[in-house]
C-alpha cells in the first residue's frame, strides 16, 4: 500500500523532464485585461455555491503580488496564504467562475481549482491495509535477533538487502541532516522515533498555511499510520527498542498534508505549503510517498490541472534551489510510465471519477514527474520488481525495497512486506512504492552526512552511481506467478525501466 490506496506514484527521467520542462515553459503569461468585479447576479450565485480551493500563480515581484491580491479580494476570494517566494496564492472562493476571472488579471500566469468537490467537514475511517505485528511474531523476531541488533530487526530483511545494518556500524548518519516526511502525520511520541524527531522542522500544512503549534504534525488517529511507518523506515533509532531505520543517526521531521478524512487526500495547496516550509526550515531531503490529489495525472491542456502543476513545481523547485533533494514514489498500478498511453480511471478522486486515456509524457503525476525529483520503484526480497510497482525506461531513477507479498523472505515472520513503526507504540507491515521511497530518502541522508556540501543534483548522481543494477529479467516478468506476463523491462544492465540505475546501497553510501 502506498498513499493509503492502490494508487501512489509515478516517475521521472530525461525524456519526461524535457517534456515537462517544455510544457511548463508555455504556461500562460499575464493577460492584458483586468477582471470585472462580480455583478449582483454573479455575487448572488456565489453566495449559494459551495466553496472551492484555488491556486493563483503570479510573477514574484511585490507589486504584481499586491495587485493580484487586490483583484482576488475584489472578485470575492478569500486569501488563505501567499507564498511570495514562488508567486503562489492559495484562495477559497464560492464563485464557480473564479479561476477564469483570475486568468484575466495582469501578472497572473495560471490559476485553477485544486479540487472538484467543495470544502467540507472531515471525518475518519479505518483503511484496514496495515498488518500489525502480533506478540507471537515479535517474540519470534526477538529470539532470532543477533547480538547488538534491535529486537525486531530479524524481520527487517530490507535493511540487509541494501547493507543498512552494516552501514550503521560505519556511519549511522549525521544529526545535521533532516529528512522531512510529507505525509499523513508522524507520531513523534513513538519510542523508536522520538530520539531523532525534530519538532522545529515540523508542521501541519493541511489548510495550505503552515501551523507550527506543538504536536500539530501528529496523525489525527491511529488509522493515519502511513507517515509514521515511513518515518520509522528512515530514522528509527538504534536504541534497543523495536526496529531500526536505514539512517538511524539522522533527524526526521513530519509535515502533515493529508486531509483528516476518509480519503486522506493530499491537495496541491497543502503540498505547496510543505515544500516551502521544508525549504525555509533547513530540511535537506523530503520524502513524498503520495501523489497530489485530485488528479492522478495532471494534463497540461486543462487550465485547472496546469495551474496545479505550475504551483507544485514552483514549490519543489524553490526547495531544490535551497538545497533540498525531493524523493518521490513511482506508483502502485504496475504502469509503464514511458508508454504512449495509460488509462486513468481514478480521477478526480474527490468526486466522481471519469475514465480517461492520458499520455504520461504530457499528463503528469506530481510531484514525482517534476524536474529534479528522484523517482523510486519498488523491489521485493529477491531483488525483483515488486508486482505492483510502476516502471518505465527513462523514468525510474533508482529502486529500493518496498515489499512484495509474493517474494517470501527467510525471516521469523516470513512476511515479504516492510516492517516499521506505527502510531501508539506499535509496529506493522506495509508494502508499496511508498515504502521504497523512504529507503532512498534515507540513503540520500547517509550520502548527505558523508558529503555535507553536496547539492541535490550531486546527491542524485551519487544515488545512481552507487546503486546495484540487476539488469532486466532474463525471461518474461510474471510478478504474481499467475502465468501471465505482467510487464516488459526495457533497457540494459546499466539503466533500465524496472530499476532505473539500480537498487540503492546504504553501505556504499557511507564508505
Amino acid at each position: 500500500m502506498a498513499h493509503l490506496r492502490s494508487r501512489r506514484r509515478l516517475a521521472l527521467a530525461v525524456p519526461v523532464v524535457l517534456s515537462l520542462t517544455a510544457s511548463l515553459g508555455f504556461l500562460p503569461t499575464a493577460a492584458s485585461a483586468a477582471p470585472a468585479v462580480p455583478d449582483a447576479q454573479a455575487a448572488a450565485t456565489a453566495a449559494d455555491a459551495p466553496v472551492l480551493a484555488y491556486v493563483v500563480n503570479t510573477r514574484t515581484d511585490r507589486h504584481t503580488i499586491a495587485s493580484v491580491q487586490r483583484a482576488i479580494t475584489a472578485a470575492g476570494g478569500s486569501i488563505v496564504a501567499t507564498y511570495d517566494q514562488i508567486g503562489v496564492i492559495v484562495v477559497h472562493s464560492a464563485d464557480p467562475g473564479f479561476a477564469g476571472r483570475m486568468r484575466a488579471v495582469p501578472g497572473v500566469q495560471s490559476a485553477g481549482a485544486t479540487r472538484t468537490a467543495p470544502l467540507s467537514a472531515s471525518g475518519t475511517t479505518d483503511e484496514g491495509a496495515v498488518q500489525y505485528l502480533s506478540k507471537a511474531e515479535a517474540a519470534r523476531a526477538a529470539k532470532a535477533a543477533d547480538g547488538g541488533a534491535e529486537p525486531l530487526e530479524a524481520d527487517q530483511w530490507d535493511l540487509r538487502a541494501i547493507g543498512a545494518d552494516r552501514a550503521a556500524r560505519v556511519n549511522p548518519g549525521s544529526r545535521n541532516v533532516t529528512v522531512a516526511v510529507i505525509d499523513t502525520g508522524v507520531d513523534d511520541t513513538h519510542p523508536d522515533i522520538a530520539p531523532n524527531f525534530s519538532p522545529g522542522q515540523s508542521a501541519n500544512c493541511v489548510s495550505g498555511k503552515a501551523d507550527t503549534t506543538y504536536g500539530s504534525w501528529r496523525p489525527v488517529d491511529a488509522d493515519h499510520y502511513h507517515g509514521t511507518h515511513v518515518a520509522g523506515e528512515i530514522a528509527a533509532a538504534r536504541n534497543g527498542i523495536g526496529v531500526a531505520g536505514v539512517a538511524p543517526g539522522v533527524k526526521v521531521a513530519g509535515i502533515t498534508v493529508a486531509q483528516p478524512d476518509a480519503g486522506q487526500l493530499f491537495f496541491p495547496e497543502s503540498v505547496v505549503c510543505a515544500f516551502v516550509f521544508a525549504a525555509d526550515h533547513g530540511v535537506e531531503i523530503t520524502n513524498n510517498s503520495y501523489y497530489v490529489d485530485p488528479w492522478q495525472y495532471n494534463c497540461m491542456d486543462d487550465p485547472d490541472q496546469k495551474a496545479i502543476v505550475d504551483a507544485v513545481n514552483r514549490a519543489q523547485l524553490y526547495a531544490r534551489g535551497k538545497g533540498v533533494l525531493n524523493v518521490a514514489a513511482a506508483g502502485n498500478a504496475n504502469n509503464d510510465l514511458d508508454a504512449d498511453a495509460l488509462v486513468d480511471a481514478s480521477s478526480p478522486d474527490d468526486s466522481t471519477p471519469v475514465s480517461r486515456t492520458v499520455d504520461p509524457h504530457k499528463c503528469f503525476d506530481i510531484p514525482t514527474q517534476l524536474p529534479g525529483v528522484v523517482t523510486v520503484s519498488a523491489v521485493g526480497v529477491k531483488g525483483a520488481k515488486s508486482y505492483y510497482s510502476s516502471y518505465g525506461d527513462g523514468v525510474i531513477d533508482v529502486a529500493a525495497p518496498g515489499g512484495d507479498k509474493y517474494q517470501i523472505p527467510d525471516t521469523p515472520s516470513k512476511n515479504g512486506r516492510i516492517l516499521s513503526t506505527l502510531p501508539n507504540n506499535q509496529y506493522g507491515f506495509l508494502q508499496g512504492t511508498s515504502m521504497a521511497t523512504p529507503h532512498v530518502a534515507a540513503v540520500a541522508a547517509l550520502l548527505k552526512s558523508a558529503h555535507p556540501h553536496a547539492t541535490p543534483a550531486q546527491l542524485q548522481a551519487l544515488l545512481k552511481a552507487q546503486a546495484n543494477n540487476l539488469g532486466c529479467p532474463a525471461g518474461p516478468y510474471d510478478g504474481n506467478g499467475d502465468g501471465v506476463v505482467d510487464a516488459t523491462c526495457v533497457g540494459g544492465k546499466r539503466v533500465n525501466g524496472f530499476y532505473g540505475f539500480g537498487i540503492v546501497d546504504a553501505l556504499r553510501a557511507v564508505q
